[in-house]
């Protein structure tokens, strides 16, 4: 199975591919852990992918997860939630309220209570309130921030969080995951707004513009401080995949001494919703790089050379050479420059799928008109993510850099 997950922005589709592919419920042991190298310091979330972090809920492949403190604003009552899914393509924290144990202060629109719903391309959705609370990252300072509260008991959801306009994840083993961490390249998500008259199930809810949209809470952090982006570090994956894999996500770029930029790093300006261009097989494609997808995703050049896994896994791809799918892509930034060359490698997913691993560098699906750099390609790679507005040695956001 797989859950194509879809952020909807008005007038633009932001992939978040995220679901089950296989089980990776192969005969034998799964193989070891690989772990990166060791980030100290106060703004560094440990990334687990299928490891401890993940392990509240149904795993699926390629899934990473790291944990997030949130608190009622100005207390100390204070919670530590794991299993929260780390996300380069979208932006704020939501959570299911099944994980909340702490009370959180209600977001007011009007006269009446925000709530928000998002839509995901696999057709499920998330519905909720929006209430503030006090985040912490790692161990920087706690931020008072309005995050997404996952709850489709409140108020009257939107016909689209709904069926059978969508269908509504309201669990985290629906979902897979405790909540979203959203880091992406912009301070404010763009989701769709409701004003509620109450939170009791069946209040009215109508269409609202908010003064306070959900957070992305790097961009948070205080001025002068790591609020200008990410970088996510993930080890290289032997080519039969991993049972786990841990690394960093490192706040901050160029603000700390473990967050300096090294010689040869690119950056790649992106546009008002987060994409820049990749060229692939002769043809230009929207793009972006995205750790809340778990392959690499994009249209196949031939049914020949990439064809599709037989049912059920016929969003994968299965390529009958022996060595799988050696291809390249060129990058370009939203402005028409820098460009730079990127290589890459699709293995058969039937045959890892068929070992016991989760954790692969090799798989690739299918995708329509885009190309999604998804987790494969944070393996191995420092990937830098620059916060619009802000700026580094790498320059202004919003930008991906490696």
């Amino acid at each position: 199975m797989t859950s194509n997950k879809t952020v909807m922005f008005p007038l633009f589709i932001l992939m978040v591919l995220a679901g089950c592919g296989g089980s990776g419920g192969g005969s034998g042991s799964p193989g070891p852990p690989v772990v990166g190298p060791p980030v100290i310091g106060n703004n560094v979330l440990t990334i687990t992918v299928n490891g401890s972090l993940c392990s509240d809920n149904p795993s699926y492949l390629n899934e990473p997860c790291v944990s997030v403190t949130i608190c009622s604003p100005g207390s100390t009552n204070c919670q530590t939630i794991d299993d929260i899914l780390l996300d380069t393509g979208s932006y704020g924290l939501r959570i299911f309220n099944q994980a909340v144990t702490v009370p959180l202060t209600q977001v007011t629109s009007g006269s009446g209570l925000l709530a928000e719903c998002v839509q995901f391309g696999d057709g499920s959705s998330m519905w909720g309130p929006v209430q503030m609370a006090n985040v912490i990252l790692g161990n920087e300072p706690a931020v008072q921030i309005p995050i997404h509260v996952v709850d489709q008991g409140f108020g009257t959801p939107s016909t689209l969080c709904t069926s059978p306009n969508s269908r509504p994840d309201t669990s985290p083993f629906e979902a897979n995951y405790n909540g979203i961490l959203g880091v992406g390249p912009f301070a404010q998500d763009s989701g769709q707004y409701f004003s509620c008259s109450g939170a009791a199930s069946g209040s009215p809810c109508t269409a609202t513009t908010p003064n306070a949209k959900v957070i992305n809470p790097v961009a948070a952090l205080p001025v002068g401080g790591d609020n200008n982006g990410v970088i996510v570090q993930l080890p290289s994956v032997p080519a039969d995949g991993a049972g786990s894999a841990s690394g960093s996500l490192i706040l901050g770029i160029g603000t700390q001494t473990n967050n300096t930029v090294p010689s040869g790093v690119t950056a790649y300006g992106v546009d008002q919703v987060a994409e820049f261009t990749t060229i692939f097989n002769s043809t230009q494609y929207a793009s972006f790089i995205d750790t809340g997808s778990n392959g690499l995703f994009f249209p196949s050049p031939s049914a020949t050379q990439l064809p599709s896994c037989p049912t059920p896994n016929t969003v994968w791809f299965c390529p009958p050479a022996a060595n799988g799918f050696s291809a390249s892509a060129t990058n370009t930034g939203a402005s028409g420059s820098p460009s730079g060359i990127v290589n890459f490698l699709i293995g058969n997913a039937d045959n890892l799928f068929n070992t016991s691993n989760l954790v692969f560098g090799e798989l690739g699906g299918k995708a329509v008109n885009i190309f999604d750099w998804g987790l494969p390609f944070f393996f191995g790679r420092s990937v830098f993510v620059g916060i619009d507005g802000t700026s580094s040695s790498l320059g202004t956001g919003p930008y991906w850099a490696y």
